[in-house]
């Protein structure tokens, strides 16, 4: 059984999926294919040099990365100054890599004192953007905090932090791009268009990851249909169980996603961005995960769907 009412969200997706069936809702001008970018998250390389994750994914095949400002990580922007981001510049150049995000991880429901900190951690994303690729801005990543039991609750509390978030990236000039995950309060796509839509701001954009859908046993259509026409980033991985059972986070190609149809729908939706693989801490944590392999198995899994959906990478 689902965790809750579909109804409401059923509705939505249903008007949107009649739209999907007469052509893209989002881009409904462009009738060319797509050609997506493939990008790797180095949130699940954090045990290599820098240098050598950016070569890693380059020589694989990935057009583009995804930057992980947790603290910790190379790219925390406190530790990361001129000097570096001159050199990751040039790096990227090098390698022809783009930069497709910036990942953090953020909670609506942080103490005031955390919450302040993740207001200025906005403030040094924008300029960490600003700096590394202005020509392309990448948005700001994260998911929202909280547990599912909570969402009534909470879910006032969450608009009205997320209006302050929404002004910190205006001022910064960058696009935050909030995400759903099963095991926080915004854990489906109603809820997370119901915040959305409750701040209703231009700032304010929404991150695509199936795999905590496919989770609560929802479908790509339904999920692609609502969420899609307002979404920045995607994130790709596969999962097995589901929330009612035990959650297991997996490598695409792991699990049960067809990505020759995941990127055909993405097609016939609209969406003209770019695709990166988010490697979950519940696989990165494992003493036997190497990232390479990941890296590698990852890659061969998203475009083997490319060449089925008959599209490429770009």
């Amino acid at each position: 059984m689902p965790l809750y009412s579909r109804r409401t969200f059923l509705g939505h997706a249903a008007t949107a999926l009649g739209f999907a069936a007469l052509g893209s809702p989002l881009h409904s001008e462009d009738k060319a294919k797509a050609n997506f970018g493939l990008g790797f998250t180095l949130y699940g390389m954090k045990t290599l040099p820098l240098d050598d994750a950016l070569k890693t994914c380059a020589e694989i095949g990935y057009t583009g990365v995804e930057l992980c400002l947790l603290d910790g990580y190379a790219t925390t922007p406190a530790k990361f100054g001129a000097d570096e981001r001159a050199k990751l510049r040039e790096s990227l150049a090098s390698l022809k890599l783009r930069i497709f995000g910036l990942m953090e991880n953020f909670s609506l429901l942080a103490d005031d004192a955390k919450h302040a900190q993740n207001l200025e951690r906005i403030s040094a994303a924008g300029k960490m953007a600003h700096d590394l690729a202005p020509e392309a801005l990448p948005p700001l990543e994260t998911v929202l905090g909280g547990k599912p039991a909570e969402w009534e609750q909470v879910k006032e509390r969450m608009a009205e932090r997320l209006r302050t978030w929404a002004k910190a990236a205006e001022e910064a000039k960058i696009v935050l791009a909030i995400k759903a995950h099963v095991m926080s309060a915004v854990q489906n796509p109603e809820r997370l268009l119901w915040l959305w839509k409750a701040v209703n701001h231009p700032s304010i954009q929404l991150t695509y990851d199936y795999s905590h859908f496919q989770a609560q046993n929802l479908g790509l259509d339904e999920t692609m249909a609502a969420i899609l026409p307002h979404t920045k980033f995607i994130h790709v991985k596969d999962v097995s169980g589901t929330a009612d059972t035990k959650v297991a986070f997996l490598l695409p190609g792991e699990g049960t996603i067809d990505y020759g149809t995941y990127f055909k729908k993405l097609q016939a939706f609209g969406y003209r961005g770019d695709v990166v693989v988010e490697v979950s801490a519940m696989i990165f944590n494992k003493p036997d995960y190497e990232p390479h392999e990941a890296a590698r198995k990852s890659f061969a899994a998203l475009s083997n769907g490319l060449t089925k959906a008959g599209l490429s990478i770009h």
